[in-house]
């Protein structure tokens, strides 16, 4: 089976600066302060993704998981090593990236879809079948600078899962969806695995990635932790321990639990 996202000892830095006028930098400077310093968000990384591979990617918020998520989907550059990817790439890695937020609904559709690598004519094709998964109604002729968090993440989602793509990127979006669109969200996913595309799915929801993954990937601190199968990655970050601030209430069910789609980040 041919490779579908190669990471080879990829690593990507950046810079804190703690003073924001020129004025506090200079007297930082004689004071014998700090101005700025770097951190390597990403940090020698390397796995291979097959084609076809639905693969979790886990850690604790800061660990570089949306980092690495953007290095694959060439939003940044490495720093050293590299990142390989075969095939078109389409998902949702941020709440509104690529929205304008002065453009209808309507015309950022064909914005993202653009930007996503789709034509006109693919767009014109499938665009009732966007409308339709956004279920935004009359919003859709609104400037998305009005929209809320939950109406750019139905839009920006319906365009990525109706672009042939080799690759799917999504990243913890949808848990600002409500329940009925989440529960969408995850039957197109689930057609999206079944059609033998490549997945990366970044999530904090251990019962999602359960569903939907069968191997994990778990970032610590930007180096990569732990490669393997989904349950025993699942308790490598112990997420399978119950405790009292679970964000599920103590009535929900099961069936409840498996239909959560994301955490908040």
């Amino acid at each position: 089976m041919p490779e579908s996202i190669v990471v080879d000892h990829a690593s990507k830095r950046f810079t804190m600066r703690y003073h924001r006028t020129i004025k506090q930098m200079t007297i930082a400077k004689i004071r014998g302060q700090e101005i700025s310093d770097t951190f390597l968000a990403v940090n020698d990384v390397s796995f291979t993704i097959q084609q076809g591979e639905s693969v979790g990617l886990m850690g604790l918020n800061g660990s570089g998981k949306s980092t690495l998520l953007k290095l694959i989907n060439g939003v940044m550059k490495p720093d050293a090593g590299r990142v390989l990817t075969r095939g078109r790439i389409a998902g949702l890695i941020a709440t509104g990236a690529g929205f304008h937020p002065q453009l209808s609904g309507r015309d950022n559709v064909y914005l993202n879809a653009a930007i996503l690598g789709m034509s006109e004519a693919e767009t014109n094709a499938k665009f009732a079948q966007i409308v339709e998964f956004a279920d935004i109604g009359r919003f859709l002729d609104v400037p998305v600078g009005n929209y809320s968090s939950g109406m750019f993440s139905r839009l920006g989602f319906a365009v990525a899962v109706h672009t042939d793509c080799d690759i799917f990127l999504i990243d913890e979006v949808l848990a600002v969806g409500d329940k009925p669109f989440k529960k969408k969200c995850m039957a197109r996913m689930e057609e999206i695995k079944a059609e033998g595309r490549t997945m990366l799915y970044v999530s904090h929801a251990a019962a999602s990635v359960s569903k939907m993954c069968d191997r994990v990937l778990v970032l610590e601190k930007g180096v990569l932790g732990f490669d393997g199968p989904v349950d025993e990655g699942i308790r490598y970050l112990k997420y399978d321990d119950a405790t009292d601030d679970d964000v599920n209430s103590e009535d929900s069910d099961t069936e409840d639990t498996d239909e959560e789609l994301g955490a908040d980040v």
